[in-house]
């Protein structure tokens, strides 16, 4: 198995799971996903937004890797995807622990 770190992970990963964060419909479905697996029309209920807004974002946030789906008789259940968010966590952390930050210079110099 091979592991992926921030530093071999295809940008466009990295890209897609931050710009999916960015949105305030996304991050509360993700704050649902925390505590459980959920069915899409309880997603709905919950949020009180219409099936097809909601597709939209579910739509994002799996295209950003940040949640599994899964089929069972009609209904498609949706949980988070930890791996990925562990990925962009240690992009984060290797940011921080590995970035010199020089002293600027001026650029009309």
């Amino acid at each position: 198995m091979i592991m992926i770190t921030p530093t071999t992970t295809p940008p466009h990963l990295i890209i897609a799971g931050f710009h999916a964060l960015s949105e305030p419909i996304r991050i509360k479905v993700i704050e649902l996903l925390r505590h459980r697996e959920l069915c899409v029309c309880n997603l709905c209920d919950t949020l009180e937004i219409s099936q097809s807004k909601l597709s939209f974002h579910l739509k994002n946030l799996k295209e950003a890797n940040l949640v599994n789906s899964r089929q069972e008789g009609r209904w498609i259940y949706y949980s988070l995807n930890l791996y990925q968010f562990e990925i962009l966590e240690h992009y984060l952390a290797d940011i921080r622990c590995n970035s010199v930050l020089s002293p600027s210079r001026s650029c009309c110099d």
